[in-house]
């Protein structure tokens, strides 16, 4: 009886039998965590992200994640009382390789008022490292893992509800290399899919409040990529010049929606489906479907100048804030594309 009310415990821990953690309305942040009027900058940059690992050896890899619960930038006039891993959206990626010896420390800020943990997909062993990580406010837990199975792999926060931690912005990828490293590329980007539940409409200026209730029905306010609605446009979005290589390491942290990623204008020259970098390369993909806590790698080369849309094909979603921008500079290449309908015309009077 006690190992059946211990496993129910654990349970309700993880995947969220028990209540919403509701903050209390009274605690006050300290200023460095953001307010409305000036909310701290969520957004992780799709280039922030390490090297390649190349052709080295197995090695132990220390890796400190602190959960930070910010007021952050969700729109413009808009902010969010985000829960995040290292005050970014998404968490940092973690780049390893097969055969590495991964020691994860997870400190919850002393400041937050839920409890938080980290569960990663790419670990064997007991709920991902959830259970060894689960730390109260002001406390640092940690685990140690093998990296057994190359692959990219989400990690996200696992207390429960497990679906309120993901959706206030609690999730990242860690990048199992297969030895040897991955063929290179001109350029890498790491981008994540998500949803925002708030009691307010789409659109709505001011500090939002998240709801429960939309959480639970899965009818999200705003669709995000690495964390804010249109965040990686502007001074955020992705570049590159033509007849350069790209390679976007994709994921949905969710908690709830598959995308269907599309890049509007490309065609990807190869797909790491479903994250495996040891099955089978998929050529010559339009669309590819990517499940919440899924993920994939796409590459691609870049022939034509413009500015290309990184979208969910599910285009209602454009709307309520899913779209990055990948802007692409060089010579036009009009053997390839042209706009226009002169030569055409003369070619239909010949």
């Amino acid at each position: 009886m006690l190992l059946t009310t211990v496993a129910a415990g654990v349970l309700a821990l993880s995947f969220g039998f028990s209540g919403p953690a509701v903050a209390d309305p009274a605690h006050q942040h300290i200023s460095e965590l953001g307010s409305h009027d000036a909310p701290v900058d969520i957004v992780r940059k799709a280039t922030d992200l390490p090297a390649s690992i190349g052709d080295r050896g197995p090695e132990t890899v220390r890796v400190r994640l602190e959960t930070v619960e910010v007021t952050g930038r969700l729109a413009d006039d808009t902010s969010y009382h985000y829960w995040t891993f290292n005050r970014k959206v998404p968490g940092p990626l973690v780049r390893v390789r097969v055969g590495d010896t991964i020691e994860v420390l997870l400190e919850n800020h002393a400041d937050n008022m839920a409890m938080h943990n980290v569960d990663f997909h790419a670990v064997t062993g007991l709920h991902g490292g959830g259970h060894a990580t689960l730390a109260a406010p002001g406390e640092e837990k940690g685990f140690t893992f093998k990296a057994l199975k190359p692959g990219l792999y989400v990690y996200h926060c696992a207390v429960g509800p497990a679906a309120q931690h993901i959706a206030n912005g609690m999730y990242g990828m860690v990048l199992v290399e297969p030895e040897g490293g991955l063929p290179p590329v001109d350029h890498e980007f790491y981008v994540m899919q998500g949803e925002i539940y708030t009691e307010e409409a789409f659109g709505t200026p001011g500090e939002l409040t998240e709801s429960y209730d939309k959480l639970m029905d899965e009818q999200p306010e705003y669709y995000v990529l690495n964390g804010a609605a249109e965040g990686l446009t502007g001074d955020n979005a992705m570049k590159a010049k033509v007849g350069e290589t790209v390679r976007i390491y994709f994921g949905v942290g969710g908690p709830n929606k598959t995308s269907s990623f599309h890049v509007i204008g490309e065609i990807f020259d190869k797909v790491y489906d479903l994250g495996s970098l040891t099955g089978e390369v998929r050529a010559d993909v339009q669309t590819i479907s990517v499940p919440p806590g899924g993920a994939a790698v796409v590459d691609f080369k870049v022939e034509v100048p413009g500015e290309y849309l990184l979208v969910d094909h599910a285009l209602s979603r454009v709307g309520r804030g899913l779209v990055a921008k990948l802007i692409v500079d060089g010579p036009q290449q009009p053997e390839i594309y042209r706009e226009g309908v002169d030569q055409m015309l003369g070619l239909l009077t010949q």
